[in-house]
């Protein structure tokens, strides 16, 4: 029971903390969901194996990544970056891939047509060979083959796995002890396997043959021989091993005869003095391998197999010196586990370069660094052979540090050469390369992003990233604007590449047309018709800092500058369509109108050159310039004018710009956009006058040209033109004025653009300089609501006349209704049509989609990388193309109907471990670890648009952070951070809590007010060489691109990431308010009914508070205890959730689960998330008498019922409730008219992210669905098109850690390849017997399921694909 502390107790008495609230109606166990179905919104991103061979065709290789639950084909394109062709659940755990080369092959399988296969080994015991199908675009299985009992044993087959360079031999070992062989069959008919033998033998062998062998494999691979040396070819099998006892690796050599069918070992090499690690052969060498030790690499001559010899030595601690460039990283800090059961230096050396087992007794234990087993020589990390290179091999090594080598081998006469290059780049350890054809080099580091490089004369030269967010070591979910639009705040990876991840959902775009880099310094886009009423495009205007090139729109972009008419020689401000066949370049000096010719478009003009014509302002130069409809408008910045021009013909071939009207302003016009729709024209008339009043406009509108600026006062103006002598006259003005919190005006809010929009009403928005994006609406009015309704009651028209300004010539005061920031760049807004209800682009850091029906701000992420420039192109082939500019190149685009994932990455240092999202500072206040400091730990306070730390609190040196939350006190909210004042780990191997210090800090998040008339400069922060030239990195697979210096809105006054000036006068700091220490490290803190908060300290938790709220007197009301270590808290109303290290959730003791992290969903409800992998919901009955002194913590019989569970495969380290945003739009208005038959997801919704970088969404559903569902994947489960492809029993496999006779939750990517089938096929699932009870291992007795109706299937799968997507 919780006691209250000694110095407390008389307080504890009367604390409110005994007297608990009268919890919320609670509901039955299974009211908080026994039905959910599971699905991986972003999949894994880390890869662990990586492969290269002909997949899809025999005549162009494509890439596959092993992700360790599942595959993805890729291909690295001319430009070096990498993109997706699929990826596919295999339903199990990837322990090796490698590819089977067929081109080699005497006969090739015809299904086959050449093309490679891949053999995969996976924890269902299985030798699995798939096959690309083009037909179905993902892998399918051709054969299994069993090779051990399902499982991750030691002992048997199945943990590594190497091929002969000809195809036709493959070897797999296990752990420890034991491999097998097996030849390939060349014939097109039959299995694919032909003959197979173990060592020992499967009948258990003589003893020699046990002894032989006896001890860990380390490595393996074939050595070719010539077929010409011999008729009968005996492959022969080298590989490493430590043999039980010894401290020293041999390289043993074994031949299969494959005719007598016995295995013999034929000689054994050691050599005293480095460890021996891997052993690689040289392609098309016949009898030479490289063996690489610790400190040195060795190139052995294994021609007679009999008596091996080493050639050459090259010592790896006296390589050629590094050469230092600026993009090389500093010396990375690798995080290693230890081992602290005292085994030998042998095996602590193959944790360290293999898989890194994690411990017994702390699994997660990463925050320092054991000593035991640390390797001081370099040692080869990675490498990869050049392919295709037959003549003299190169290879390219990758060691420990981090330094990229090649190794070239020469032929010679009087022997064989190994030449070693200087450094190529020094960069981050690799745990895999791949040296791929065109010169590209893929890498692949831990818990970091990979690297695509080109291979350059000396070095290597960085192209691109490759996306990898693992591990997730905890987010935060947010809608920030209540908007329904969640995002995710990730700390992904370690140091030295910690970095914070925003996760979005975003619309997809299918990349049509890409050019090489040749358009550097672009500094404008535009699209323009030929005619008014042309359907589509006709040229595309690029222009350049001294350039301006015009292209025709088709299936091939031409350059018809010269035939346009356009001066080519200037940077040109704007263009467009006056009037038909007339086109207008405006430039600094000059307006041009062209008539182009026939040789630019079918409609120009029958002469050999264009028709031009020039206006010229006097002893002034342009600014800015904007082209409508019989409309030019021009400014001028010194003196400040506004020029309206208009076009007259003097011949039939001839016409000419007059300026109508010139306006004095008094601020300084900054944009002008001018709608190519005139306002009110071809509006249809409906019988209700209500319903057209709803798009009605002003009358002044109707009655001229309307146009918009943006000017420096700042302020957008809504501005009409006229002939009938009026002129030019403000109708409506905007006020640019923003304050942020403590009242400040935010300087620098000059628009950057302006556009008129009219969606059932009208309204402008505007981008600013400084990433923000505002919109402004007329002031509502009665009735008529400020607009005019034509042949409606007279009275409105007299309010619409004052609006508008026709009595008293006053403008109307325009309201300012939504502000957001979207970046930190200026905002440019990109119409997809001429219509005045079309959406837009607003470009800033990167593309967001802006819907202009939607009320208030409405924007959606784009799937595109970071882009300068767009423009929609609308052609007969691409009629709804947007062309984005982007690396210098230009990407001609298609929206789709589908959505992805987006993540924007921000580079922070140090490993970022918690991440909380502060709604009233809209900041994310995240914890490092692993700082390059005196100080290795800290809690700052991060910008989420640019990325930027605000303001840091260091922790004392030798001090790690642990946990933090935030907790209200008062009013306000106070950090509460957990730390370690010890080192080493926190548990002993008995789950018991190690003797540690640690403390609680209460940080109080305070803004003050800057001094330097209010901005603040923010300084960059250190980055390592992937992000030196590029500040934000998009998931998509690109780079991102700085703004160009030629750039119209680039100035001295712009809004650049090196130094970035915030328009806030105000700061946020971290203020200590107290600190304290406990007798434990502080591994958990979590909120507690409103004012409390709850923390733990070794095998104790404590319940906190702040007497009189004041946070500078922290008190501790009462203690708990539990056996064993613990690791989190969870709340829900009075209920408290302790989870440790051994027991599992208090009050249940289930498999010894080793919680990773748990929550209350109600009051009897808990989701809880083990290290092995598994997801389960968990509760008990209903006790009303529930209050903090009946915690009966300590009663083993208050054991938790076991709902419903889910094997991952993934160790997910932090689940969280999700938000009603995974329900489908159209239920909050089915559910008024009682027709919705969707449940209320808000609280029930669970999010995990995976340290394999994956998230998972677990939704609840009905009964009735999960019955369906439950019933449709049996029968996916099992057909041949939809089955696991690895030989996965998946039912067994979703199964795994838990009873048997548990409730499963479905799995949403088995049950999304139903809705990839054709009609025909889903009908062959639905036709396919239920499994029986011997098919379904988990099942006791036959299921029986609802008839299943395809159109019912098909609706349900669609309904729940949509609301999670």
């Amino acid at each position: 029971m919780a006691a209250p502390e000694d110095e407390s107790s008389a307080q504890s008495q009367s604390s409110p903390a005994t007297a608990a609230p009268t919890p919320p109606p609670s509901s039955s166990p299974s009211s908080a969901g026994d039905h959910y179905l599971a699905k991986c919104i972003l999949r894994p991103s880390v890869v662990l194996q990586v492969a290269y061979g002909y997949f899809r065709s025999p005549s162009s290789r494509d890439i596959v990544f092993g992700k360790e639950t599942c595959i993805e084909l890729v291909v690295i394109g001319e430009d070096g970056i990498v993109e997706s062709v699929c990826e596919q659940y295999v339903f199990g755990t990837i322990k090796d891939l490698a590819v089977i080369p067929q081109s080699s092959k005497l006969y090739s399988n015809s299904l086959q047509m050449g093309k490679d296969l891949l053999a995969v080994l996976s924890d269902s015991g299985k030798l699995s060979f798939l096959s690309f199908s083009n037909e179905m675009h993902r892998f399918s299985p051709i054969q299994h083959v069993q090779l051990s009992t399902p499982g991750n044993s030691r002992i048997q087959l199945g943990r590594m796995l190497t091929i002969d360079s000809s195809g036709l031999f493959l070897a797999v070992s296990a752990y420890h002890d034991r491999f097998a062989l097996f030849s390939l069959s060349t014939s097109s008919m039959g299995d694919i396997i032909h003959q197979r033998i173990s060592y020992p033998s499967e009948d258990g062998g003589n003893g020699s043959s046990i002894q032989a062998i006896s001890g860990t494999i380390w490595s393996m691979c074939f050595i070719s021989k010539d077929f010409n040396e011999s008729k009968e070819y005996a492959p022969i099998l080298a590989i490493v091993i430590n043999r039980k006892g010894s401290l020293m690796n041999e390289l043993a050599l074994f031949r299969w005869n494959v005719k007598e069918e016995s295995i013999c070992l034929i000689s054994e090499y050691v050599e005293t003095g480095a460890l021996a690690h891997s052993i690689v052969e040289v392609p098309h060498s016949s009898g030479f391998a490289f063996l690489f030790r610790i400190g040195d690499v060795l190139l052995m001559d294994l021609r007679d197999p009999q008596n091996p010899c080493c050639l050459f030595r090259t010592s790896l601690d006296f390589v050629p010196a590094s050469l230092m460039e600026e993009h090389f990283v500093e010396e990375s800090c690798r995080v290693q586990d230890g081992d602290d059961e005292g085994c030998n230096v042998v095996v602590c050396a193959l944790l360290e370069l293999r898989d890194h087992e994690v411990r017994d007794h702390d699994p997660m234990f990463i925050d320092t660094e054991s000593d035991i087993g640390k390797l001081s020589s370099k040692n080869v990390s990675s490498w990869t052979w050049e392919p295709e290179n037959n003549h003299n091999p190169r290879m390219i090594i990758c060691l420990d540090n981090g330094d990229f080598f090649m190794f070239e081998l020469i032929y010679e006469d009087d022997g064989v050469k190994v030449n070693l290059s200087e450094c190529l780049y020094k960069g981050l350890p690799c745990k895999d390369i791949l040296w791929i054809e065109g010169g590209f080099l893929a890498t692949f580091a831990e818990m970091a992003d990979g690297t695509v490089f080109k291979l350059g004369t000396e070095k290597l030269h960085w192209m691109s990233s490759i996306q990898n967010i693992a591990p997730i070591l905890d987010f935060s979910v947010m809608d920030d604007q209540n908007e329904k639009r969640d995002q995710i705040f990730a700390c992904c990876g370690v140091t030295p590449e910690g970095s914070l991840r925003i996760i979005r959902s975003g619309i997809n775009v299918e990349k049509l047309l890409k050019t090489a880099p040749v358009y550097q310094g672009i500094t404008g886009t535009w699209t323009v018709k030929m005619k008014l009423t042309d359907v589509y495009h006709s040229f595309l205007v690029l222009s350049f800092v001294e350039e301006t090139r015009v292209l025709s729109v088709g299936l091939s972009f031409k350059d018809v500058t010269d035939s346009v008419g356009f001066q080519s020689d200037v940077c040109t401000f704007a263009c467009g369509l006056v009037a038909d066949g007339l086109l207008v370049q405006i430039h600094q000096d000059a307006i041009r109108l062209c008539m182009p010719t026939m040789d630019a478009h079918s409609d120009g003009i029958p002469v050999s050159s264009p028709f031009f014509s020039s206006w010229f302002p006097e002893n002034v130069s342009i600014s800015l310039g904007a082209v409508g409809q019989n409309l030019i408008v021009v400014s001028t910045s010194n003196p400040c004018f506004l020029s309206i021009l208009g076009v007259k013909s003097v011949s039939s071939q001839c016409c000419e710009i007059y300026e109508i009207q010139r306006v004095t302003l008094q601020y300084e016009v900054s944009c002008i956009s001018v709608p190519q729709k005139h306002i009110g024209k071809k509006r249809s008339r409906d019988s209700s006058p209500d319903n057209f009043c709803k798009a009605a406009i002003p009358s002044a509108m109707e009655q001229g040209y309307t146009f918009l600026i943006g000017t420096h006062k700042p302020s957008v103006e809504v501005l009409s033109f006229t002939e009938d002598g009026v002129g030019v006259r403000v109708l409506a003005s905007g006020l640019v004025s923003l304050t942020n919190t403590m009242g400040t005006v935010i300087s620098g809010c000059i628009p950057q653009d302006v556009r008129l929009v009219l969606v059932d009403q009208l309204y402008v928005l505007s981008g600013l300089r400084n990433g923000m994006l505002l919109r402004f609406e007329w002031a509502p009015f009665s009735n008529s609501s400020g607009l005019n309704c034509p042949d409606y009651f007279s009275h409105c028209k007299e309010e619409m006349d004052t609006v508008v300004g026709k009595k008293d010539n006053l403008p109307v005061n325009l309201l300012l209704i939504a502000t957001r920031r979207i970046g930190i760049t200026p905002v440019f807004l990109v119409p997809f049509s001429d219509s005045l209800d079309s959406d837009i682009i607003a470009l800033s850091d990167r593309p967001w989609l802006l819907q202009t029906a939607r009320q208030s701000l409405s924007y959606t992420s784009i799937s595109f990388q970071p882009s300068t420039h767009a423009t929609p192109v609308c052609s007969f082939e691409c009629p709804q193309g947007i062309l984005f500019v982007s690396e210098n190149c230009l990407h001609l685009v298609e929206m789709v109907h589908s959505k992805r994932r987006n993540a924007q990455k921000f580079q922070l240092g140090g490993t970022p471990r918690k991440v909380i999202y502060h709604s009233e500072s809209k900041l994310l206040i995240v914890m490092r670890t692993d700082l390059y400091d005196t100080c290795t730990s800290d809690i700052c306070c991060v910008d989420p648009l640019s990325g930027s730390v605000l303001s840091s609190y260091k922790l004392k040196p030798g001090e790690t952070g642990k946990s933090m939350e935030l907790v209200r006190v008062g009013n306000e909210h106070v950090l509460v951070v957990g730390t370690s004042l010890s080192s080493g780990p926190a548990i002993l191997p008995s789950g018991e809590a190690e003797s540690t210090k640690g403390r609680v800090i209460i940080l109080c998040l305070e803004h003050t007010q800057n001094s330097d008339s209010g901005s603040m400069t923010i300084c960059s922060k250190a980055c390592s060489s992937s992000q030196r030239t590029s500040p934000f990195h998009d998931v998509v697979g690109y780079t991102t691109e700085n703004l160009s210096s030629s750039s119209l809105c680039s100035s001295p006054d712009d809004y650049s990431y090196d130094g970035i000036k915030l328009d806030e006068a105000e700061t946020w700091q971290l203020r200590l308010a107290s600190s304290t220490t406990w007798p434990g490290m502080v591994l958990a803190i979590c909120p507690y009914l409103d004012h409390y908060f709850l923390a733990s300290a070794g095998n104790a938790f404590y319940v906190c508070g702040f007497p009189n709220d004041s946070p500078e007197r922290m008190k501790r009301f009462a203690v708990g205890r539990t056996r064993f270590m613990i690791t989190s808290l969870r709340t829900y109303f009075t209920r408290i959730v302790v989870g440790d290290c051994r027991d599992g959730v208090l009050f249940y003791s289930y498999h010894e689960r080793l919680v990773a992290d748990c929550f209350l969903m109600d009051a009897n409800s808990v989701a809880v998330s083990d290290r092995k992998g598994s997801i389960a919901i968990l509760s008990c009955k209903d006790h009303s008498d529930f209050g903090m002194k009946h915690l009966e913590y300590s009663s083993p019989e208050s054991n938790l019922n076991l709902n419903c569970a889910y094997y991952m495969g993934e160790i997910a380290m932090s689940i969280k409730k999700g938000c009603n945003i995974y329900k489908l739009p159209a239920d909050d208005v089915l559910r008024s008219y009682g027709l919705s038959k969707s449940i209320d997801t808000a609280d029930d919704t669970i999010i995990a992210g995976t340290l394999l970088g994956s998230i998972f969404v677990f939704a609840p559903i009905s009964s009735e669905e999960y019955e369906l569902l439950e019933g449709v994947q049996a029968k996916l489960g099992i057909h041949p098109l939809t089955a696991p492809v690895l030989g996965n029993d998946h039912n067994e496999f979703r199964g795994r850690e838990n009873p048997s006779q548990a409730r499963k939750i479905l799995d949403g990517d088995m049950l999304a390849q139903f809705l990839e089938l054709t009609n025909r096929q889903q009908e062959s699932v639905l036709s396919t017997p239920q499994p029986s009870p011997s098919t379904s291992k988990a099942s006791s007795k036959q299921r029986s399921f609802p008839p299943l109706m395809l159109h019912q299937v098909v609706q349900l799968l669609e309904r729940v694909h949509y609301a999670l997507h």
